[in-house]
């Protein structure tokens, strides 16, 4: 569920991430894919404060598609759900396309036949933090540090050994500290450009209108796979995939 709203919230995070972009110049060295298991997972998520390791990827939250200009990155978060995860990742199957899924992390753990297929289909995992705690930027490190790395240690057992490759806070709750620490262990911090307000379930046609209205506004769109009744979100999926297609979009990843 989102927390903040629109673009302006964006633009004053980027702003903030501009003190922080000097610690990520020699990013990028943290080359896990989706397909590789292993690393990724730190074996001391506690409730202590842990301080972040040298940083591998930028901490810097990120929106663009690594598709290129005309691409859009399909995001799903909250699951996986054991109802509407694998109507998703069929409606995606369908229209050949790759998505990332932000998975909480006990929903992970219950399911770790659906986190599997999901690596399986080529798509990719994100860390979105142990309880969902939208306040989570109001309250301690040790207590954001507990929410990822727990998290992200549930995410890559469940998987197999393939761990997330990026960090979306929920509701957009990061804080410089989040962003780092995740950079850290190899997640990139990973925002949205157009929240297709399928939380609410104002209407399948609603949430389809909402993304081709908003789609001007970057190219990573926000969608639910758990967290109530889906089933709207599976037919706004649907309609939007094939009508992106036809707009000449190609479907990419967020930049790492």
């Amino acid at each position: 569920m989102a927390r903040h709203n629109g673009r302006g919230w964006y633009g004053r995070m980027v702003a903030a991430a501009v003190g922080v972009t000097a610690v990520a110049a020699a990013t990028s060295v943290w080359t896990a894919q989706a397909g590789q298991s292993g690393g990724g997972a730190s074996s001391g998520a506690t409730a202590r404060h842990t301080a972040p390791k040298t940083v591998t990827v930028s901490p810097v939250i990120a929106h663009a598609s690594d598709g290129g200009a005309h691409a859009v990155n399909i995001t799903i978060d909250d699951g996986p759900n054991p109802v509407w995860t694998p109507q998703v990742l069929q409606v995606l199957r369908d229209n050949g396309v790759k998505a990332t899924f932000c998975m909480i992390g006990p929903q992970a753990e219950a399911h770790p036949d659906l986190v599997r297929q999901v690596v399986a289909a080529g798509h990719r995992l994100c860390d979105h933090t142990v309880s969902h705690d939208t306040t989570m930027d109001k309250k301690s490190e040790a207590y954001q540090s507990q929410q990822i790395l727990e998290a992200e240690q549930q995410i890559t057992k469940a998987s197999g050994g393939t761990p997330p490759m990026y960090y979306r806070a929920p509701g957009g709750a990061f804080t410089p500290y989040s962003r780092t620490l995740a950079a850290s262990h190899g997640m990139r911090p990973l925002g949205w450009n157009v929240d297709s307000k399928d939380f609410e379930r104002p209407g399948a046609s609603a949430i389809v209108a909402t993304v081709q209205r908003e789609l001007s506004n970057g190219p990573t769109i926000l969608f639910h796979d758990a967290g109530g009744d889906r089933s709207q979100t599976v037919a706004a999926l649907r309609t939007l995939l094939p009508w992106l297609k036809q707009q000449g979009y190609s479907f990419g990843f967020p930049v790492r």
